[in-house]
């Protein structure tokens, strides 16, 4: 096993495989555990944020496992709604207590005052936290709300995370990143629980193809148009298949990039915070985001 990485703006390398540390529903995913296994695997990048309420777990774990910390890539985020930037930076690099945090994201948005606000105070945490932020991104954001923010960056976000896989593969975005070099990295990539990637018939066939899992072809493809992927899984031979990527053919990623041409394998599989009544993301309309419309009905 070989780990890719991408450079980023900073200079910084990240590793194209990480293990995404949301746990989902209380039960439904043991982050320790799911840790272990991971840095056992050779993962070198793990994925938390505020929000999901584990960043101590994935320090202890980091520390636990004597990986060097040089070696290991950690990426937090800044809690929705939260003005006071610095603030709530130290409190999740206290939680981590990991020395320093290697990339820290806006993740969504919604900021209770402007996101372009927001990122201002993101951009000075590089220098008041020096030394203890490498690099700085976002997440969740669309072409719309990208070209809203970057005239006023001093600082070009390193990284935008976003939902990403074959059923929304987010050209858009994707290459308007790439035009300012900022990296992609794809949350959800595999879909969820029950996801309709893993039985996608064009995906099964070239999983046949390739003497590989449905998993491993779905996660290849991304890194292999240069998009980061963060898989999560507390099951030994899912984790080390999930981080040991394949190079698929010319016609076999133009296979894969067609599946989202058909409306039946359109939309979007995160469906944990949308809300069907109003047609809203966290309390944003799809217009607003920047979102396209898509379905939300798929099993995730």
């Amino acid at each position: 096993m070989v780990t890719e990485f991408f450079t980023l703006n900073t200079g910084e390398r990240i590793p194209a495989v990480g293990l995404g540390c949301w746990m989902g529903s209380p039960g439904a995913f043991d982050l320790r555990k799911g840790m272990e296994i991971a840095l056992k695997a050779g993962y070198r990048h793990f994925d938390t944020a505020a929000l999901y309420g584990n960043e101590d777990v994935v320090g202890d774990s980091i520390r636990a496992s004597n990986v060097p910390r040089s070696e290991v890539f950690v990426t937090t985020k800044l809690a929705n709604g939260r003005n006071d930037v610095q603030a709530a930076f130290d409190e999740s690099l206290k939680k981590l207590n990991i020395d320093y945090i290697d990339l820290y994201l806006m993740h969504w948005p919604q900021a209770t005052d402007s996101f372009v606000n927001c990122w201002k105070q993101m951009e000075n945490l590089l220098e008041t936290r020096k030394g203890k932020v490498k690099s700085i991104g976002i997440s969740n954001f669309s072409v719309k709300t990208l070209n809203e923010l970057l005239p006023h960056c001093k600082v070009i976000p390193a990284v935008n995370q976003i939902e990403s896989h074959p059923y929304l593969p987010e050209w858009d975005v994707v290459d308007l990143c790439k035009k300012h070099n900022i990296v992609v990295t794809a949350y959800t990539p595999l879909g969820q629980a029950n996801s309709p990637i893993l039985k996608d018939a064009d995906i099964m066939r070239i999983a046949e193809e390739t003497h590989t899992t449905p998993g491993q072809v779905t996660l290849s493809w991304n890194v292999q148009r240069g998009v980061g992927v963060l898989p999560k899984s507390t099951n030994e031979t899912r984790a080390a298949q999930n981080i040991d990527l394949i190079t698929l053919s010319e016609d076999q990623m133009d296979r894969i990039n067609k599946i989202s041409e058909n409306p039946a394998r359109f939309g979007r599989l995160n469906k944990i915070v949308y809300d069907p009544a109003s047609d809203q993301v966290l309390g944003w309309s799809m217009e607003k985001m920047g979102w396209e419309k898509t379905p939300y009905h798929r099993a995730a």
